[in-house]
């Protein structure tokens, strides 16, 4: 049986579409995903559809070469943290961008029932910001 922490790693450490599909397996069918306020996807969505439209496929349309990688998972209990680092250049305005980033997940039986988002949301606004000056 995966441990909490290998089910999380399996979401972030293979190819986009690896990535994607271990994510659909983890998520509880009524799963809620946050986006931290301020940042372009804020907002609390629940279920595998929901998310995917207001979060990834954003990414993957708005974005080139987004990228988030993990440095540090932490864990206790039915909990697991990951710690890394948001890349991309953003579409719209060709400004690229580097901000940190800590996702809290809550897991019941194997499965994904939350997921919290922090992050340095200033950074990933400046980049939307067509603004130059």
């Amino acid at each position: 049986m995966q441990s909490n922490t290998d089910i999380i790693r399996a979401t972030y450490e293979g190819t986009s579409a690896e990535n994607g599909a271990h994510l659909k397996a983890a998520l509880a069918p009524d799963a809620t995903w946050t986006e931290a306020a301020g940042f372009p996807y804020a907002g609390t969505y629940v279920g595998y559809d929901a998310i995917v439209e207001n979060v990834f496929q954003r990414l993957g349309t708005e974005w080139e070469g987004y990228t988030a990688k993990v440095h540090t998972y932490l864990a206790e209990g039915d909990r697991v943290a990951a710690f890394g680092i948001y890349s991309g250049t953003y579409r719209a305005t060709g400004k690229a961008v580097s901000a940190t980033f800590a996702h809290l997940y809550r897991l019941e039986d194997g499965k994904i029932v939350t997921m919290e988002q922090y992050v340095d949301s200033a950074t990933v606004m400046a980049a939307l910001d067509g603004d130059n000056s």
